[in-house]
């Protein structure tokens, strides 16, 4: 009788070896350093999103700033995502200090060139945070103060 041959073990281990990385999956675009998640992914998606609701005027930059709310601490800079339209009519800011956004994050927004008034929570009750519920709480937030579409 013809002796079987057994598959050696550096076979084994390399077919291992090729499977597991097959099934890696490249690194969701929320965990990408917080300024490389803003910059390419979440600011674009936004524009485009703005443009969707018809404002084609949106300015949106992203700076390290003090939070320009009277009382907020002014010693400590934060990253914002500042959106204004309309000649600046409406503007809004996100807030994150922590540099993480899946950290505490805040809104605020103001109208006719005013600084804002109130800093509030944003997106608290999210477990999960992605880039499309970045993108939907900040227009369902402006919308809930009729900023985008009027009544």
């Amino acid at each position: 009788m013809a002796e079987e041959t057994k598959p050696q073990k550096s076979d084994t281990a390399a077919k291992a070896k090729k499977a597991k990385a097959k099934k890696e999956k490249p690194p969701a675009l929320e965990d990408k350093p917080f300024t490389e998640f803003i910059k390419q992914h979440f600011i674009p998606s936004l524009e485009k999103a703005f443009a969707e609701e018809g404002i084609d005027d949106m300015d949106l930059q992203f700076a390290k700033e003090p939070i320009p709310i009277e009382g907020a601490p002014q010693n400590d800079p934060c990253w914002q995502v500042k959106g204004s339209w309309e000649d600046d009519l409406f503007q809004f800011n996100l807030y994150f200090p922590d540099e993480n956004i899946k950290g505490q994050k805040g809104f605020s927004f103001s109208t006719n060139g005013a600084k804002p008034s109130i800093l509030e929570s944003f997106m608290i009750d999210e477990r999960k945070v992605s880039l499309g519920l970045m993108v939907l709480y900040t227009l369902q937030r402006l919308n809930g103060e009729k900023l985008l579409t009027r009544n």
